[in-house]
């Protein structure tokens, strides 16, 4: 499944065509299917389902309960880790009751919000239920608040408001319980938003990233116990910021990695020795050890 109606359509045509081109070649009958509403329909015989979707319908667990109802396999997370996964906040909560280290937030749901009490710029402010960086927003100046809040309020009715955390940026692959290579992401230019993140030569990746094996050894720690904190299964993708002081700080939780030309976990998987239709094979193989 490919495409779908959310925000990250573009991106998900990408990795579908991706994926199904890798399983082709592993000897798979494959079929395409656009899921842009609920009146979608499996072809008959199918035996499990690549979920190659992002972003609201199909990595919030809508589609996964859908699937789940119809007694068919699909890859990745259940419907509930997918949804606890795609809400910022409950992924927080989660992180937190677990004692995963992650960032103070607040939530805003009201368009006209004021600047919240007790807090301090630089802060950023995140749709709660987006992936891919859609309407982020960084804060530097309290009299950017409303202009910034009515941005990133266009892409949901909720906010995450988070303290800015300064440090490196890495990204944390998860396969079959395992972390794969740790991959330190550099944008060349600016924040890594939507732009730097889908657009080749905007950012430098480094795989294995250049830290050493105590702190390598806390990232890893910090993105497992994130993923089994909501409840995860399969493969997942972390992203995790990096204090100046070596304390790692979980910011959210991928269900649906992407899987595009660009995307990071193809990328740790390759530094890890797993190729790119090696990967799509046992993810698929993951799904199939459901079947009873």
């Amino acid at each position: 499944m490919l495409g779908g109606p959310s925000a990250e359509r573009e991106v998900s045509l990408r990795s579908g065509a991706q994926v199904g081109e890798a399983l082709r070649s592993l000897g798979h009958e494959v079929r395409e299917l656009d899921p842009r509403d609920d009146s979608w329909v499996l072809p008959a015989g199918t035996d499990v389902v690549f979920l190659a979707l992002h972003g609201t319908y199909g990595e919030d667990g809508t589609v996964q309960q859908r699937l789940e109802e119809l007694g068919v396999l699909y890859t990745g997370c259940d419907a509930e880790a997918s949804r606890i996964g795609f809400n910022k906040a409950l992924t927080k909560e989660r992180c937190m009751a677990a004692g995963v280290p992650t960032a103070r937030f607040t939530v805003i749901d009201k368009p006209n919000a004021s600047w919240p009490m007790g807090w301090n710029p630089p802060v950023v402010l995140k749709p709660l239920r987006q992936g891919s960086s859609v309407g982020l927003q960084f804060v530097e100046r309290v009299e950017e608040w409303s202009k910034s809040l009515a941005e990133a309020m266009r892409h949901d009715s909720q906010v995450l408001v988070e303290e800015k955390i300064t440090g490196r940026e890495c990204t944390v692959g998860i396969l079959d319980g395992q972390v794969l290579p740790i991959l330190e992401v550099r944008p060349k230019a600016g924040i890594y938003d939507y732009k730097t993140k889908y657009t080749p030569g905007m950012t430098e990746y480094f795989c294995p990233a250049p830290f050493d094996a105590a702190t390598t050894k806390r990232i890893g720690d910090a993105a497992l116990g994130a993923f089994a904190a909501i409840g995860g299964r399969d493969y997942s993708r972390v992203d995790v910021m990096l204090r100046a002081n070596g304390e790692p700080v979980v910011l959210e939780v991928n269900t649906l990695p992407g899987m595009t030309e660009t995307s990071s976990l193809p990328k740790v998987a390759g530094a890890a020795g797993i190729g790119y239709v090696e990967l799509c094979r046992r993810m698929v193989d993951l799904a199939m050890k459901r079947k009873v």
